[in-house]
């Protein structure tokens, strides 16, 4: 008995640390992903945003194809028609939200994104708390947005398509998850979105657009936005408990705007940081509303 209370006493400080070290991992991972979409824009003036996508595209191929090996040529009608379609929601995902970016700033642009999530937690939900975090959902959009006559709407709308992709994206991932083991879905995926911007890359190349600067952006976004995410989410996911996934995710839209501050000068006005925490206050309540009852 004394043994086993000594080995529970040295395990908790142990669980303790590899959950510290895991939601570390996930907030530079959350980081280095709006950090990347910062070094991202860089490039824009040069390539425009779907060129920096082209480029982010064929990084993550390359980093996930390798690991993933996805076997193209046994993959069945019913796998290949999600993979095609995520495929499809990878592209037009990260290209509306570029253009979300580069037209309404990167706080806004991944604030309204980060409504594709939060939409898919409530849906189907009749609850009265979840009625009310998606009314707070409501009210924290239009008091970042103050719709007015001046407002972008191409802008704000690139950004509400670039939240319905995420909704798809977790939708189709829930879907071949059970139909593609491992990361051979979103290998192939990235590859079939990576194949879609062939064109992009001709279109920039034969124009002429192409800087050392803006490669260097580029590849920066697909390395900092792409391969370290998916590194750090592997290794943290390992040691985090799910329940704190939905929120630590929830960080995404600060550092966000924290990104376009520092390395954009995009300065928010007090209304849209009262929006953005708004947000982010019911994204946690309905992940932690959500994980009591279950």
């Amino acid at each position: 008995m004394t043994a086993e209370v000594l080995e529970r006493t040295e395990a908790a400080p142990r669980s303790t640390r590899s959950l510290a070290a895991g939601l570390a991992t996930m907030m530079g991972s959350a980081a280095s992903n709006q950090v990347g979409a910062a070094v991202g824009a860089h490039a824009f003036a040069a390539i425009g945003p779907a060129g920096v996508v082209a480029v982010r595209q064929f990084v993550a191929a390359a980093v996930l194809l390798p690991v993933a090996r996805p076997n193209l040529r046994r993959f069945t009608w019913a796998q290949w028609w999600p993979t095609l379609l995520l495929g499809l929601v990878f592209a037009t995902m990260n290209l509306s939200l570029y253009t979300a970016v580069d037209r309404i700033g990167l706080g806004l642009a991944v604030t309204l994104e980060f409504l594709g999530p939060l939409a898919v937690a409530l849906a189907g939900s009749r609850t009265r708390v979840d009625l009310l975090c998606a009314v707070g959902a409501g009210v924290g959009v239009y008091v970042l947005v103050l719709p007015g006559g001046s407002s972008d709407w191409f802008g704000i709308g690139s950004g509400v398509l670039a939240a319905v992709c995420w909704a798809a994206y977790i939708l189709l991932n829930r879907l071949l998850g059970v139909r593609l083991p491992g990361l051979q879905a979103p290998a192939a995926a990235t590859s079939v979105s990576a194949v879609m911007y062939l064109p992009v890359l001709v279109f920039v190349t034969l124009s002429g657009s192409w800087t050392w600067p803006a490669v260097l952006f580029a590849v920066g976004a697909g390395v900092l936005s792409s391969v370290i995410p998916y590194a750090c989410d592997l290794v943290a996911l390992r040691t985090v408990p799910p329940r704190f996934f939905g929120v630590i995710m929830s960080i995404h839209p600060v550092f966000a705007a924290l990104a376009g501050l520092v390395l954009l000068g995009q300065f928010l006005d007090a209304h849209e940081w009262v929006g953005i925490a708004m947000v982010v206050a019911v994204n946690v309540v309905a992940v932690v509303a959500a994980q009591r009852r279950g």
